[in-house]
């Protein structure tokens, strides 16, 4: 049986994980050092690699134990490691380590695109997935519309042209003194108001499939400033509201012009229940398949990089020991 071991370390969350070849996960293990954060509002990035340097090696180990494997000579049969996009120090912890352990281990390795790690998280979950799929993919740094003809194979339909989905809930959290990391409690808190009490833009409402969240960022600061007595709940319930129908608007515009098997939601973002219920609800509307991500596959974890990992080292796709981090790998520039 093939086993790959995932190494996911883009951001602040230092995870490793265990998968086969049918894509079944033998182990997850994420440790997060987002209570480091929590002061300042956001990821420091310093904090982050320092915190990865003390956590890749034990987070490492248990991942491997948890999968049944000797920690100190693991039955694997390649090592996948995410090498982009992310924090720069960040990912080049978790890129030194699967070097280190590839060599001492004689394995093959492969540096893995962040996002197209979230492309495969759907198979971890449905392994019987109908080929093409439409992927919403949202997350604190991107925001995407993908088609997918099949795994491996995908092209960027659209994007953000300023801040991504997730960005946006952090600076209106911050702006409303909610605290660090904004999306859930902005969803907690939208549930108990009125999307309607403010007027808020929808923007890039025409066909294309681009992004556009800045400007609602401005429009929320702009309406508390004009009306100090409207309550924070009517303000995360409206402000959801618009973000989440300008996501659902450009994923309808898509379908309208591609033709899919399904529908897929990824990123940190797809947890939010007011996408999850438009983007189900849109699926239906259009007799596709929804899939939805659990909970832990929302967030960073090393599953998905083992996943993706699998699929290219299954085709000879290794990489050098001159392999650098690329903090800036764009989706469109995986082959």
């Amino acid at each position: 049986m093939a086993l790959v071991l995932g190494i996911e370390t883009s951001c602040d969350d230092t995870a490793a994980a265990v998968i086969d070849e049918n894509f079944h996960v033998h182990s997850s293990v994420v440790e997060s050092s987002i209570e480091q954060h929590q002061a300042f509002g956001g990821v420091v990035p310093e904090l982050a690699g320092r915190a990865h340097v003390t956590t890749i090696a034990p987070v490492v180990r248990r991942a491997l134990l948890d999968a049944g494997l000797d920690p100190t000579s693991p039955a694997l049969t390649g090592v996948a490691v995410t090498s982009g996009p992310g924090l720069i120090g960040s990912l080049l912890v978790g890129l030194s380590s699967a070097k280190a352990l590839a060599l001492a281990w004689d394995l093959p390795y492969v540096g893995v695109n962040h996002l197209e790690g979230h492309l495969f998280a759907p198979l971890l979950e449905a392994r019987d997935l109908e080929w093409p799929l439409m992927t919403l993919l949202v997350s604190g740094g991107h925001s995407l519309i993908v088609f997918q003809r099949g795994p491996g194979q995908h092209v960027v339909l659209g994007e953000t042209i300023d801040d991504a989905a997730g960005e946006a809930y952090d600076k209106v959290a911050r702006w409303l003194g909610l605290g660090y990391p904004g999306g859930p409690e902005i969803d907690r808190l939208a549930g108990e108001g009125s999307s309607k009490a403010l007027k808020l833009p929808v923007s890039m409402i025409g066909d294309e499939y681009d992004f556009s969240f800045s400007g609602l960022k401005t429009a929320v600061v702009r309406a508390t400033q004009a009306n100090h007595e409207v309550a924070l709940a009517d303000v995360a319930a409206s402000f959801q509201a618009a973000l989440t129908e300008q996501l659902v608007r450009k994923l309808r515009s898509s379908l309208e012009h591609y033709e899919v098997k399904g529908v897929a939601l990824a990123g940190g973002v797809a947890a939010n229940s007011a996408l999850r219920a438009g983007v189900t609800r849109l699926a239906t509307e259009f007799g596709l398949v929804t899939h939805l991500p659990t909970m832990a596959m929302c967030t960073d974890n090393a599953a998905m990089i083992a996943a993706a990992g699998m699929y290219h080292l299954e085709r000879g796709e290794a990489s050098g020991l001159d392999l650098s981090a690329r903090p800036n790998w764009h989706l469109t520039d995986v082959s």
